[in-house]
């Protein structure tokens, strides 16, 4: 199925773009500091979703979400007491941020486009987007290095964003881009458990609380929207 001309090919193009940042920051800010700090700074695009989705979307915005703003920018605060701009930790916050950001807008642009084409395509024409913007980084790349991770490059590419990602796109189709966000706040916990496990990264006390409190802020509009007090987009 190809992608109409017009609007449509210049909503994926953009989605690609926006898709390829929020990559390139989220992989920053977990090369800066730990599984835990960057994933719970890119989990901070629920809430953001929540925000911008009323404005781009033109649906009714839910007030209770302004609470659950002010809860997660405090938890954002307990994951980097020191606002430093030389502390690495902040620095891969706000990279993790950025990276939440950008994965909101892409998320809230691709919505409207699942009614009309299919998860899998929209998927392979934002691949492609950001595979052709990421091409001349190739120049600067040492492939010894790549040779090593393979087989977790692979199992990432293959499982984790090509799956995942059409999975993802196609939810859209039956909940909001903010429900969506929602339900993929679990993801978080599995990370750190992971790093913990795998990488003997194990998160300090500030972390945790702050973790447990944009987990929280998730949890409660997750149970929101399950009892049935939904935006009315979905």
């Amino acid at each position: 199925m190809k992608i109409e001309k017009g609007r449509d090919t210049y909503t994926v193009l953009w989605c690609g773009l926006c898709f390829g940042i929020h990559w390139v920051t989220y992989f920053y800010a977990l090369h800066l500091s730990s599984v835990a700090i960057g994933m719970l700074a890119i989990y901070t695009y629920p809430v953001i979703t929540s925000f911008l989705e009323p404005i781009v979307l033109k649906t009714s915005f839910q007030k209770s979400h302004l609470i659950l703003g002010i809860l997660v920018i405090t938890g954002v605060y307990f994951l980097v007491p020191d606002i430093d701009f030389s502390n690495r930790q902040f620095i891969a916050v706000c990279f993790g941020m950025v990276s939440a950001f950008f994965y909101a807008i892409r998320n809230i642009m691709i919505k409207p486009k699942v009614e009309q084409y299919n998860g899998s395509v929209l998927m392979m024409y934002q691949l492609l987007v950001i595979s052709v913007l990421l091409a001349p980084l190739s120049y600067f790349t040492d492939f010894k290095m790549v040779y090593i991770a393979l087989p977790g490059i692979v199992f990432l590419a293959l499982i984790t964003t090509t799956v995942g990602h059409t999975l993802l796109l196609k939810s859209f189709k039956y909940f909001s881009a903010t429900t969506v966000s929602i339900m993929s706040s679990i993801q978080p916990i599995y990370g750190i458990l992971m790093g913990m496990l795998f990488l003997g990264e194990f998160p300090a006390w500030h972390t945790i609380i702050g973790g447990a409190l944009i987990l929280t802020a998730v949890a409660i509009e997750n149970i929101r929207v399950f009892r049935g007090v939904k935006p009315k987009s979905t």
